[in-house]
């Protein structure tokens, strides 16, 4: 398997990582994600660790660019090389201690693992450092419409990222093309990948009643650096409730998306008296929306809970605002490098330490704003909390008609599998939907339109294996990585100074 030509590797890393859009939505043609990784490890199969990391790295880069370009939509090219780079640049040093495992590691089935287990460790570091880390771009997050999906609800989207790394990697190893036998093998453990989490979809489960929401997606201009008169975007989205109440539908609550309320009602009268009397005297039922709010001079991205004839009962503010979109870290080194684009992000949202569960009559609600659906961390806490439906609320209007949206609804879907509650999944500019705990849609939008999306909602109490503990399958892949990479460093050294 060991390719003799740098240029050869070098092209096959590019074509590799490049090919990966077609692996995510909206192309979401997810096998291909198996010929990615096959290609990537291919490219470094063999060498030694400095030798790797050019080629590692170029295949880093173009893997992230070509999944996440839409971050050029609202900043230009810097921010996506910026971006990209960095998660090149660790990506590159893990491709090296997998190269260097393909030197030390003989067995296939072993290899398959280890290689796995450094991939996933990792995905595991990316997604939280540095600033928090960046929860996209990770295998698991192209297998929503997989077979493989409901591995999420056994170890998380690690455990997704892992089986299908070490299965592309095994199949790359074990297959020899003239040896019939070598197929084996491979066959039963990518038969039995593919049928145990089928069978784990058919379990039954214990439904705790239904709410029915109806999700608002207003087509707002609500873009960080939109500049629409202030009360426009509230204005879309209650004009979108009207053509709701015009349908005679019924429904127990109402959601509106991230920001849909651009002016706070807390200061502003005039917006306080309008929701009052949308929710008071026209719904007659509970309302949920997104806000700017202030507590001093401290900015929050903020979800209120409007309850009728008692005004907002609840708040829930962001805790994990996005890095150089929301706010800058460490400002005034990145100024220095950047002052043109960091003097755009003129303000910076505070993190929220509120619970984000809402109560409604029997109902517990986890509230989810925008990328904090894509933390591991941030949906496990309002189940734990004992969150029965989870509202993610998000914001897409500064990424046009790129895949951003697509794919962050494919990532809740592979949350609602993850945690096992449905989700109401409601944008400015869509596309919206709502989801079950299958990751099956129960309705959806199409993006920018004016439009609402309704359904009864199966609210849940119990726990996946992934919410009991298989979360702890990440960070103790990450632990292992972290022993088997300090293993081949020591090990490297001492072959070399026997040399």
């Amino acid at each position: 398997m060991l390719i003799r030509s740098t240029f050869r590797r070098l092209m096959l890393a590019i074509f590799s990582g490049s090919i990966s859009y077609f692996a995510y939505p909206s192309p979401n043609f997810w096998p291909v994600i198996f010929f990615v990784v096959a290609g990537l490890y291919l490219s470094v199969h063999g060498l030694r660790f400095w030798q790797s990391l050019p080629i590692g790295l170029v295949g880093g880069f173009s893997f992230y660019a070509s999944q996440i370009y839409w971050i050029s939509q609202y900043l230009g090219p810097v921010p996506l090389i910026a971006l990209a780079g960095l998660e090149a640049l660790i990506f590159s040093i893990a491709m090296g201690f997998i190269a260097l495992t393909s030197r030390t590691v003989s067995k296939k089935l072993p290899l398959a693992i280890i290689t796995a287990t450094v991939w996933t460790g990792r995905e595991w570091l990316a997604t939280h450092f540095p600033y928090g880390g960046f929860p996209w771009s990770r295998v698991a997050m192209s297998q929503s419409d997989s077979p493989l999906a409901n591995w999420v609800s056994v170890g998380g989207f690690g455990l997704l990222s892992f089986l299908v790394v070490a299965l592309a990697v095994f199949f790359v190893e074990k297959i020899q093309p003239k040896d019939f036998k070598s197929y084996l093998s491979p066959a039963i453990f990518g038969s039995l990948a593919f049928v145990i989490p089928v069978l784990l979809g058919v379990v039954p489960t214990a439904q705790m009643g239904t709410l029915r929401v109806a999700g608002i997606q207003g087509n707002a201009n609500a873009g960080l650096f939109a500049h629409e008169v202030p009360g426009t975007i509230r204005d879309n989205h209650l004009a979108v409730t009207q053509n709701l109440l015009r349908t005679g539908e019924d429904f127990d609550l109402v959601v509106w998306p991230e920001n849909a309320s651009d002016k706070d009602p807390a200061a502003d009268p005039e917006t306080a008296a309008i929701l009052q009397d949308l929710v008071d005297n026209k719904l007659h039922r509970p309302l949920i929306f997104g806000s700017i709010t202030s507590s001093g001079d401290k900015l929050f991205n903020s979800s209120k809970l409007w309850i009728p004839g008692r005004g907002v009962v609840d708040q829930y503010d962001k805790k994990r605002p996005v890095p150089f979109g929301e706010y800058v870290p460490d400002r005034e080194f990145f100024y220095k490098l950047a002052p043109d684009l960091i003097g755009l992000i003129y303000r910076g949202y505070e993190f929220g330490t509120r619970d984000g569960i809402f109560a409604i009559d029997k109902a517990k609600l986890g509230i989810l704003i925008c990328f904090e659906e894509a933390i591991d961390e941030v949906p496990r806490d309002v189940v734990t909390d004992g969150a029965q439906v989870l509202i993610a609320q998000t914001n897409n209007a500064d990424f046009g008609h790129s895949d951003e949206s697509v794919q962050q609804l494919a990532i809740a879907r592979l949350r609602a599998i993850e945690t096992g509650r449905a989700i109401v999944n409601i944008s400015t500019v869509g596309p919206s939907a709502i989801i079950d705990r299958n990751g099956n849609v129960l309705d959806a939008t199409k993006s920018y339109v004016p439009d609402f999306v309704i359904a009864d909602v199966p609210k849940y109490s119990d726990l996946t294996l992934t919410m009991r503990g298989g979360w702890l399958f990440d960070p103790i892949t990450a632990a292992g990585a972290a022993i088997w990479c300090v293993w081949l460093v020591i090990d490297n050294r001492r072959k070399t100074t026997k040399l």
